[in-house]
C-alpha cells in the first residue's frame, strides 16, 4: 500500500474537535497534530468562543496540505455552538411564523457568521418530517410534517446558505421522522412501506437536491423496505448508490453521521463500520474513531478488494471539489449590524402565548426551575437566562425553591423539557410532573396566579394539561430563555 493511498483515505475522515469551558482546545491538541500529520480532510468543531474558533480555523487551514472542510452543526444559528455568535430559535419556531423570508434571513445570518469564523460547512438543515410525537430525536429541529411545505422551506434554507459560500447539508437521508427509538442509544429499524417513504419522506431530499445542496447526511437507521439486508442507510449500497445516486441523481458529497454512534457500530467496531460506510457509498465520515486504527482497516480493505479504488478516488475528488468551493477568504461577506440586530429580535418574535393573557409581573418575580433534562448527558446551557433577562429589564427576578411572601405577583414555573440525543423518551418523568403540580398548588394556596414557561418542544408542556397562561419558548437555549424572560415582562 502506497503512502499516497493512505493519504487519500485520510482525506475522507473528519475527526471531532471538542472545546472545553476551562481548557479551551488544549485537550484536543494531540488529536489535531495527529490528524494534520495524517492528512485528514477536515474537522467537525463542537463548541468554542468566536475569536478562538476563528484563530483555530486559520491555523488548521495553514497547517494542512490541502484545503479543509470545517464543519459544525448550526441548525439554530452560529450561537448554537460558538459563544459570541448569534443564537437563533429552532427551525420549527421560525417556520411556525409562516414567513419564508425569515427562514432565508436566518440561514444567511448563520452562514455569514460561520464564514467569518472559518467554518465553511453547516450540517443543516434537518429535512426529516415531524411525523410522530413519539420520535425521540426531532421535535423542534424539524420544519414540519407537511412534505410539500417542508420541501419548499428546505430549498429556501439551502439556497440562502450556499449563496453565502457555506456548504449546506440535507439530513438524515432517507428521513428519520418515523423512528421511535434513538440511534444515539441503539440500532433501529423503520418498517414503513417503500412507496410511503418515497412519496413523503423523500420529498424534502428531492427539493434539497434540486436546490443544489452540497451534501447529504445519512441516517444510522435501517429501512427494510428500501434494503432487505436491514443495513442502516449509512452502510447501504442499495440506498446510497442506487436510490440516492442513481434514482435521485445526487452527485455531490455524501457524509456519514457520527460513526461512533450505536446505531451504526452496534455489533461491529467503529473501524469496521467506517469500511462498510465507504463501501456503501459515503464519501466522508464524521467522528471515525481512532484515526490510526480506522486508517489501518481502510488500507486493508483497499488491499483485499473490499473497497473499490476508483470509488475511493471519486470520494477524494468530491471532497476536494467542495473544499475548494468554500476556500475563498473568510471575511468576504461579514454579517452587518442590521443582520445581527434582526437575529437578536427573532427569538422574541417566535414566542407563543397559550391560555393567556400573561398577567402583569410584580416588582419581585419568583421563578421555579423544573428540569426534565437534567439526567441527559451532554453540554447544556445553564438555566439562569430567564431571570437574568428580567433583571436587565429592571425586575427583581429570583430563582426560588418554593413561593414565598417576598412576592404577591404571579409565580413562574420554567419547565425545561425537550427531545434530546440520548434522552430516549418522549414523556415527562413522574417526578417532573409532580414537581410542577406541587409548585402550582403552593402558589394557588397563597392566592397567586401561575404562569408556565415551556422551554422545549410544545408537546412536552401539553403533557401537563394545566389550564394556566403559558409561554411557549421552543427550547432551552440561552437565547430562548432570555426571550422568555422579556416575554414575561412585555406589556400587552
Amino acid at each position: 500500500m502506497s503512502e499516497q493511498s493512505r493519504r487519500d483515505l485520510a482525506q475522507l475522515l473528519l475527526p471531532v474537535i471538542r472545546w472545553n469551558a476551562d481548557r479551551g482546545f488544549t485537550d484536543a491538541r494531540a488529536l489535531i497534530e495527529q490528524a494534520l500529520q495524517l492528512g485528514v480532510g477536515g474537522f467537525l468543531l463542537a463548541g468554542g468562543e468566536q475569536d478562538g474558533v476563528r484563530a483555530l480555523a486559520k491555523e488548521l487551514q495553514l497547517k494542512s496540505r490541502h484545503p479543509l472542510l470545517l464543519a459544525a452543526e448550526l441548525e439554530r444559528g452560529a450561537g448554537q455552538q460558538f459563544a459570541g455568535a448569534t443564537g437563533l430559535p429552532p427551525l420549527a419556531a421560525i417556520t411556525a411564523m409562516g414567513d419564508i423570508e425569515a427562514l432565508r434571513r436566518a440561514a444567511r445570518l448563520t452562514a455569514r457568521e460561520a464564514r467569518t469564523m472559518g467554518v465553511n460547512w453547516n450540517l443543516a438543515p434537518v429535512c426529516d418530517l415531524d411525523l410522530l410525537a413519539e420520535n425521540p430525536l426531532l421535535g423542534t429541529r424539524a420544519m414540519g410534517h407537511d412534505a410539500r411545505k417542508v420541501a419548499q422551506l428546505v430549498q429556501a434554507w439551502i439556497e440562502a446558505t450556499q449563496a453565502e459560500g457555506v456548504m449546506a447539508c440535507a439530513k438524515h437521508f432517507p428521513g428519520i421522522g418515523r423512528a421511535t427509538r434513538d440511534p444515539h442509544r441503539e440500532a433501529l429499524s423503520v418498517d414503513t412501506p417503500a412507496d410511503q417513504l418515497k412519496e413523503l419522506d423523500l420529498q424534502p431530499f428531492r427539493a434539497a437536491i434540486s436546490g443544489g445542496v452540497a451534501s447529504v447526511m445519512t441516517a444510522h437507521v435501517a429501512y427494510p423496505a428500501l434494503d432487505s439486508s436491514r443495513a442502516p442507510a449509512t452502510l447501504s449500497r442499495e440506498m446510497l448508490q442506487w436510490l440516492l445516486r442513481q434514482q435521485l441523481k445526487f452527485d455531490h458529497l455524501i457524509v456519514a453521521d457520527l460513526m461512533t454512534l450505536p446505531g451504526v457500530c452496534e455489533g461491529r467496531t467503529v473501524a469496521d463500520a467506517c469500511v462498510l460506510a465507504l463501501r456503501g457509498g459515503c464519501d466522508v465520515l464524521l467522528a471515525p474513531g481512532d484515526l490510526d486504527t480506522t486508517l489501518d482497516a481502510l488500507e486493508k480493505a483497499l488491499d483485499d478488494g473490499t473497497l473499490d479504488p476508483e470509488r475511493v478516488k471519486q470520494s477524494v475528488r468530491r471532497r476536494l471539489k467542495w473544499a475548494q468551493w468554500v476556500s475563498p477568504p473568510n471575511d468576504w461577506r461579514r454579517p452587518s449590524g442590521a443582520d445581527t440586530a434582526w437575529g437578536a429580535l427573532l427569538a422574541d418574535k417566535v414566542l407563543r402565548i397559550e391560555q393567556g393573557p400573561i398577567p402583569p409581573m410584580a416588582g419581585v418575580t419568583e421563578v421555579a426551575l423544573v428540569d426534565d433534562d437534567d439526567d441527559v448527558e451532554g453540554r447544556r446551557p445553564d438555566r439562569t437566562g430567564i431571570v437574568e433577562a428580567m433583571r436587565l429589564a429592571g425586575n427583581d427576578a429570583r430563582i426560588v425553591s418554593a413561593p414565598t411572601a417576598a412576592s404577591a405577583g404571579p409565580f413562574v414555573i420554567a419547565l425545561f423539557a425537550d427531545y434530546l440525543p440520548t434522552k430516549g423518551r418522549c414523556t415527562l418523568r413522574e417526578d417532573t410532573v409532580a414537581a410542577v403540580r406541587a409548585f402550582a398548588a403552593q402558589a394557588e394556596a397563597m392566592h397567586r396566579p401561575v404562569v408556565l414557561v415551556g422551554l422545549g418542544d410544545p408537546r412536552w408542556v401539553q403533557q401537563l394539561a394545566m389550564p394556566v397562561p403559558t409561554i411557549i419558548a421552543w427550547n432551552g437555549d440561552r437565547v430562548m430563555q432570555q426571550a422568555a424572560g422579556r416575554g414575561l415582562l412585555r406589556k400587552r
